[in-house]
């Protein structure tokens, strides 16, 4: 009888270690996927760490909140696709942001004389902004790569977005980006 109530005091022990463990803040998450299609992502035309630089804009044109300026088109490519000669193959965009916002726009993370109330915000191809706050975007099919293609892209938008009357200064954000095909 001892030995069944010392097992069982042992296994719940390890239960409930498992779940404490499971629910930590210290958990790495790893995804990918696995597929028939391959591509080189570029940002516009760059490979690697591809910079988009948005223009300086006066505080003037960011005095209250809601303002936006310095709107800046960038293009995410695919190139080099094996591609299917039969039938096109829908390629989405993922964006996730990194420091987002309550208003889910990029924060600024300028370390040295940022820019007050001023955020980046992402809108998606077809102009409307995206809110990182609900979690990865997904722009499901923005790219096509038609039938006997190799390479394809889509437009994305970037602008200064005011939470409140902008201060000069600096901006700088990032998001991390991947493609998924489907």
């Amino acid at each position: 009888m001892k030995k069944l109530v010392f097992l069982s005091a042992s296994v719940m022990s390890a239960l409930i270690a498992s779940q404490a463990f499971a629910v930590s803040n210290n958990t790495i998450a790893f995804q990918g996927e696995v597929t028939a299609e391959t591509c080189s992502v570029t940002v516009n035309g760059n490979t690697a760490k591809p910079t988009i630089l948005l223009p300086t804009v006066n505080v003037s044109a960011l005095n209250g909140s809601g303002k936006v300026a310095g709107q800046t088109t960038f293009d995410i490519g695919v190139t080099s696709c094996g591609g299917n000669n039969i039938t096109s193959t829908a390629i989405s965009t993922v964006f996730t942001g990194n420091n987002v916002s309550d208003k889910g726009n990029l924060s600024n993370l300028a370390a040295t004389d940022a820019a007050g109330n001023v955020e980046i915000q992402i809108l998606d191809t077809k102009g409307k902004g995206i809110n990182f706050n609900d979690g990865s975007f997904s722009g499901a099919g923005d790219l096509t790569l038609a039938a006997g293609k190799k390479e394809a892209s889509a437009t994305y938008t970037a602008q200064y977005y005011a939470t409140g009357a902008a201060t000069a200064g600096a901006v700088e954000a990032t998001m991390q980006y991947a493609i998924s095909y489907k």
